[in-house]
């Protein structure tokens, strides 16, 4: 019978488990980053702040109000297909009348079970600010799940996963949670390689092997594959690329034997990996059959690709850099937010010194060495010489436009490089005879280093009030459109209709289908009698025009324009609802 003081001493080890506190210290560590210190870091660093309180985090969306208001009703999209047994999944009620909406831009859909918590506006924002956050810990905590498994001590996995979790660059996607979520591609790499048995200091050994990691492995792999191809295409050809290098090194080293629970496992957690893969390729081709003008010209390319230069530019939203470096983006011309590819001076120069000094084998640093300078030949896009290979011979590649993103990779094995360095430095710390005041001192050498990468990595971002839903909008009976129809506008319309999710021809993506671009153009007439008879055609019952937003804009008659016969109009607060019968 257990005693209830040794289930409280069961209960005091879990607490203390390293990876217990290497779990609940990533959430933390990414709250305290991402949302509450960054108000009074901001204060002291440029002596502003761009909020006296810390946001509300269910009426304000972290970033901006654009394309985070689109991707949170991504995610309460995918909720409520979940809710309905995927029925109409790729069909959203956005882009309508057009067809497999969701595979316009990345598919986010790995949070879908978030989206089952709640519903409307508010649990919208609210669940995605939390999503947010949690991306952060969850690079966190699989970069250093992957460097403890790789061999790395504490402190220096502690540092790749910071260098992971706040590069600057990634302030760049700050809308972009599909980019930001890349915690889920370390973390299935620490499993395989635990699964297998693996790791850079002791490589393969059959005592180490444990099946069950394996397919964790796969399954992490396959739900981060879920989030969206924009990161997971990459990851999806490396991942077999390192299954071929396996494949060859096992035959090369005569076929040494695996077991079969461990044969088993690959072979199961690969077919799940295979087919979820499969399933959303699949979206994304019928998008492709549809419209084939949905791949990316090498010219288009061209204007989203970075310059050597842009590796040490960082983005608006870094909090050290992002004010100094504003000469320095706008000469990254067109797009330059694509183009600030600060990986962090700090990684850069740990990294160097990881060449150096390091656990790893000299044979583990040149690969480490190759891999990143190959990472950043792709990464520079048309302005290198390796990424036209992607786009002209690599299938999905050619329907990417911002060759930046590959920074990712990169980033990786510096961080991998800089953990080596911190790795031997402690280990010297360990087996030297010195003193002890020697000894602590080589110890407490590799705290520094992780401070200075935090504080490299600190956001200042903002946290902007959601935009309401107009009562106009909530009184039109779907099918409707909104007015003034454009990318800016459309992300706000597609975050009102988590709100029960009507019909509408409003949407907001990575790609515009030509159809919907056109009904754009011609509503720019409305109320005139081509665009009802074409709105009518499609079955469209009502039309909400919002006032505040058609100033400026090509919308800007509908203000003034007569009522024709055969429609309704109604002011409704300060906008307009016009129903066709």
């Amino acid at each position: 019978m257990v005693t209830e003081k040794a289930t409280r001493s069961r209960f005091v080890r879990l607490l203390r488990h390293e990876w217990t506190v290497a779990t609940a210290g990533s959430v933390l560590l990414a709250i305290v980053m991402v949302w509450l210190l960054p108000p009074y870091a901001s204060r002291l660093v440029t002596g502003g702040v761009k909020q006296e309180t810390i946001a509300n985090p269910v009426r304000t969306i972290i970033g901006d109000a654009g394309d985070p208001t689109a991707q949170a009703w991504i995610v309460a999209w995918n909720g409520q297909s979940l809710r309905h047994g995927l029925r109409g999944l790729w069909h959203t009620n956005a882009f309508y009348p057009d067809t497999f909406g969701l595979a316009y831009t990345d598919t986010l859909f790995g949070y879908a079970p978030a989206g089952l918590i709640g519903e409307g506006v508010t649990a919208a924002v609210l669940r995605y600010n939390v999503l947010f956050v949690l991306t952060f810990a969850l690079a966190f905590l699989g970069g250093y799940a992957m460097l403890r498994q790789l061999g790395a001590e504490r402190v220096a996995a502690a540092l790749a996963g910071a260098a992971l979790a706040y590069a600057p660059w990634r302030y760049d996607h700050a809308g972009h949670l599909n980019i930001m979520s890349t915690g889920g591609i370390t973390l299935a790499v620490a499993m395989l390689a635990r699964g297998h048995g693996w790791s850079l200091t002791r490589g393969y050994r059959s005592d180490r092997v444990r099946p069950g990691w394996a397919v964790a492995g796969w399954l992490v792999a396959a739900w981060q594959v879920t989030l969206g191809f924009g990161i997971g295409l990459g990851f999806v050809y490396l991942l077999a690329l390192a299954c071929l290098c396996a494949a060859i090194g096992w035959l090369v080293r005569g076929r040494p034997p695996l077991g079969r629970r461990l044969i088993l496992a690959d072979l199961a957690g690969g077919l799940v990996f295979t087919a979820v893969t499969a399933f959303f390729a699949y979206g994304y081709q019928q998008v492709r059959e549809l419209y084939p003008n949905v791949t990316r010209s090498w010219d288009y390319v061209a204007v989203f690709s970075p310059t050597p230069r842009g590796l040490f530019v960082a983005p608006q939203y870094s909090l050290p850099w992002g004010t100094l470096h504003n000469d320095a983006r706008a000469q990254l011309g067109n797009a330059a937010n694509e183009k600030a590819l600060l990986c962090g001076y700090a990684l850069y120069l740990l990294a160097l010194g990881g060449l150096v000094l390091s656990s790893w084998s000299v044979r583990q640093r040149l690969l480490l060495l190759a891999g990143t300078i190959l990472g950043i030949l792709f990464a520079l896009g048309t302005n290198g010489p390796t990424y036209r290979l992607l786009h002209l011979y690599v299938p999905g590649f050619d329907g990417s436009r911002t060759p930046g993103r590959l920074i990712l990779w990169p980033t990786i094995f510096m961080a991998v490089l800089a953990a080596g360095l911190l790795t031997k430095l402690a280990w010297l710390a360990r087996t030297a005879t010195l003193p002890q005041w020697q000894t602590v001192a080589v110890r407490v050498l590799t705290i520094p280093p992780l401070l200075l990468v935090l504080a490299e990595g600190m956001p200042d971002m903002d946290h902007p009030d959601t935009p309401v839903a107009p009562a106009a909008f909530a009184m039109a009976s779907a099918p409707l459109m909104v007015l003034p129809s454009d990318e800016n506008v459309d992300t706000n319309v597609l975050l009102w209709s988590t709100a029960g999710f009507p019909l509408m021809v409003n949407g907001a993506s990575g790609y515009i289908p030509p159809n919907h671009q056109g009904l754009r153009d011609l509503m720019q007439t409305f109320p005139s009698e081509p665009s009802l008879d074409r709105l009518r055609r499609l079955g469209i019952r009502s039309v909400v025009v919002l006032r505040d937003r058609v100033p400026g804009t090509p919308f800007e008659a509908v203000l003034s324009a007569p009522t024709p016969p055969g429609v309704i109009r109604q002011d409704i607060g300060p906008d307009i609802l016009y129903t066709i019968s």
